[in-house]
């Protein structure tokens, strides 16, 4: 709006020529923090509130298996959460390639399933803290620790290629090729590998609990 503007004065804005990876800065930018506190937002009770409620009492003395419990609804989020992020995905595709229809992106892969892991850790972090506290505040406050520790950690440069964090904001380099897949390989394993072994703690926490 402000390109070629004058001033008077002889004095000029002049705004650069907007690209393909200004778009896709937008869409990581966008996703990679109000994507994601909505999905914290929208799964934060998803076991905290069952069992504040004591909603689950009638299935389990039914029969029903408590890893099933936390199976389920960890598939349900994940399947809700891949959903939502493919269709933002998709949006921002669509327009990108009728703006900028020659654009060329590195490593598009690794760079879209690097921030959809991150997401699958916090749907993780949200399901074990209300295992394990039983209530929102502490499924919530459980899952922004991480969050919080994870950007502190992210201050020291040798820490961010093993930094969970670092999926969910560094990763335009892949596509405009800065960056190697081999800068993200360690952070993408290591987010898998808690998200895992969260929901194995949260089978062992869901087993001992009274509800």
């Amino acid at each position: 709006m402000l390109s070629g503007v004058d001033l008077g004065g002889g004095i000029v804005i002049t705004a650069p020529e907007p690209t393909a990876m200004d778009s896709w800065a937008q869409f990581f930018g966008n996703v990679g923090q109000m994507g994601m506190l909505a999905l914290i937002i929208t799964f934060n009770a998803s076991m905290a509130g069952e069992l504040n409620r004591g909603s689950l009492v009638n299935l389990l003395t039914k029969g029903m298996p408590r890893h099933t419990v936390i199976l389920s609804k960890f598939l349900f989020a994940s399947a809700l959460w891949t959903v939502s992020y493919l269709l933002c995905l998709g949006v921002c595709l669509a327009y990108t390639e009728y703006f900028w229809p020659a654009a060329i992106l590195s490593n598009a892969m690794s760079a879209f399933l690097s921030l959809w892991i991150f997401g699958e850790l916090l749907i993780a972090l949200l399901i074990f803290g209300g295992t394990l506290f039983g209530n929102l505040y502490g499924s919530l406050l459980f899952c922004l620790g991480p969050i919080l520790a994870f950007s502190l950690l992210n201050i020291i440069p040798a820490a961010q290629a093993y930094n969970p964090i670092s999926l969910a904001g560094n990763t335009l380099g892949l596509l405009n090729g800065s960056k190697e897949v081999a800068d993200f390989l360690p952070a993408m394993l290591i987010t898998a590998g808690l998200t895992v072994a969260l929901l194995v703690a949260s089978f062992a926490v869901f087993n001992k609990k009274r509800v």
